[in-house]
């Protein structure tokens, strides 16, 4: 089982990686902020407390099991939030 430290790196690194995208895409295309793109970033935050709130749970009774189901939950979303920044 990976760390709680190091589970919430990750999950820091990705949601982060992703709003880069989103903002990478901005300057390249339109040089600023769109609804689409500002709805993207606002649920990747939205994402990201949720997963931090889960992570920080302190009744849990089985951890291992618990936080693998919060990795494929990230790796879920942040799927998601990509398939999102590909369709602009």
């Amino acid at each position: 089982m990976a760390s709680v430290k190091n589970l919430k790196k990750s999950i820091n690194y990705v949601i982060g990686e992703i709003i880069e995208a989103v903002y990478l895409y901005e300057m390249t295309s339109t040089g600023k902020p769109t609804d689409a793109t500002n709805a993207i970033i606002e649920e990747a935050f939205v994402i990201f407390d949720n997963l931090i709130v889960k992570v920080n749970a302190k009744k849990v009774e089985n951890k291992k099991v618990y936080f693998k189901q919060i990795n494929v939950e990230l790796e879920n979303a942040a799927n998601q939030l990509v398939d999102k920044i590909n369709a602009l």
